[in-house]
């Protein structure tokens, strides 16, 4: 009886073995196949672009935007009310410094000036008078005082009316082409009111701000290129003329001025321009698409590839690598350390990539690298 139980007792245990033993090869069997998929899923291959490191040519530049602006200009407006009695312009027209624009009503005036310039002849004859009288002791040198006052004042009284007069006659103050007129024949004109725009248009000036970290590119007598779209195939040349004294604090800018000489009047002022100003002698650097660096708070990155095959579909993988940037032109950007020539470097698809991350290649599309983009509406 005892050898029985005995028995069934030892089948009891060797089957609870035997149930616990394929339960746990069954976890470990599981838990191997879970890693090796998790494994398989943490790191598959990414598709990415790919461009080689090369040198190129580089020539520091500086390069704004800015507004164009006549080197003299303003709003011809009169200085008194009057009625217009002549104009003597025509829109759009070339004048002469002190050319004669326009005139107002100024009859009044010129009759009171013949009054007063015939007081200052009789004035004056009291004067010559009285001075030949004090000779012979005839009056005293009071009287002879009280005449040479009462001639200065006619004689002021007669500048003071024709300076009146020519308010009434509105001449260009510098040599320029007129706008178009508004005001008409007989019209009566308040003080103030715009006559007509006059702007020099040769030189014209051009206005850019340059950040703080371009300053040492810009000095003046340096030579700019300038472009606008009403004349996309055309360059004009010019030179910087000032540079402001100060940096804008709130955008740390410097304010500069260049001089376009525009003999043809193809520019006007109000033009939005590009500029370019060439600083120093050519440079060597290692050249890249800005799409290939990635910009973070710890500095620029960038992924190289590594492998058999790197310019090829292969067993590749990336290299996270720190670099220093220096200038842009364009899409590019030089890249000053941490890269070699000839280094194959990840163009686009760089945010699902970290170091180590198998990568394929597909080079199919590639991000633009034109160091002088041109902006186009499509």
């Amino acid at each position: 009886m005892v050898k029985g139980t005995t028995k069934r007792m030892i089948i009891m245990l060797l089957l609870s073995a035997a149930v616990l033993g394929g339960i746990y090869a069954f976890q470990q069997f599981r838990n191997k196949m879970i890693q090796q998929s998790i494994r398989g899923q943490a790191n598959p291959p990414q598709s990415v672009s790919t461009v080689v490191a090369k040198v190129s040519t580089w020539q520091p530049t500086v390069e704004a935007v800015g507004n164009l602006r006549a080197s003299k200009g303003t709003n011809l407006a009169a200085e008194v009310g009057g009625l217009v009695t002549a104009i003597h312009f025509d829109s759009g027209k070339v004048v002469k410094a002190g050319q004669l624009i326009l005139e107002l009503n100024a009859v009044p005036l010129q009759a009171q000036l013949e009054q007063m310039r015939a007081a200052s002849r009789l004035a004056k004859q009291n004067f010559d008078r009285d001075l030949a009288q004090l000779k012979i002791q005839a009056v005293s040198q009071a009287a002879v005082d009280l005449a040479a006052s009462n001639l200065k004042s006619a004689l002021a009284q007669v500048s003071m009316q024709e300076a009146l007069i020519a308010q009434k006659s509105i001449r260009a103050p510098f040599a320029g082409r007129l706008g178009i007129r508004q005001v008409d024949l007989g019209q009566y004109l308040a003080a103030g009111t715009t006559l007509v725009n006059l702007q020099k248009l040769d030189p014209m000036y051009l206005d850019f701000a340059v950040p703080q970290a371009q300053i040492d590119l810009v000095r003046v007598g340096d030579s700019v290129d300038v472009q606008v779209n009403s004349f996309p195939e055309k360059i004009f040349k010019g030179t910087i003329s000032a540079i402001e004294s100060q940096v804008d604090i709130p955008t740390r800018n410097l304010k500069v001025r260049a001089s376009i000489p525009n003999a043809s009047g193809e520019l006007l002022s109000g033009l939005f321009a590009t500029v370019r100003v060439k600083r120093g002698g050519e440079k060597q650097h290692i050249t890249l698409p800005n799409s290939a660096i990635s910009y973070n708070p710890f500095g620029s990155t960038v992924f190289v590839v590594k492998g058999e095959g790197a310019t090829s579909d292969g067993k590749l993988v990336v290299e996270q690598r720190f670099v220093t940037t220096g200038a842009t032109r364009g899409d590019q950007v030089a890249v000053l350390t941490g890269l070699k020539v000839d280094e194959v470097v990840v163009s686009s698809g760089q945010l699902k990539l970290r170091n180590g991350t198998p990568v394929v290649v597909n080079n199919s599309v590639q991000p633009s690298s034109n160091p002088n983009p041109e902006v186009k509406d499509e």
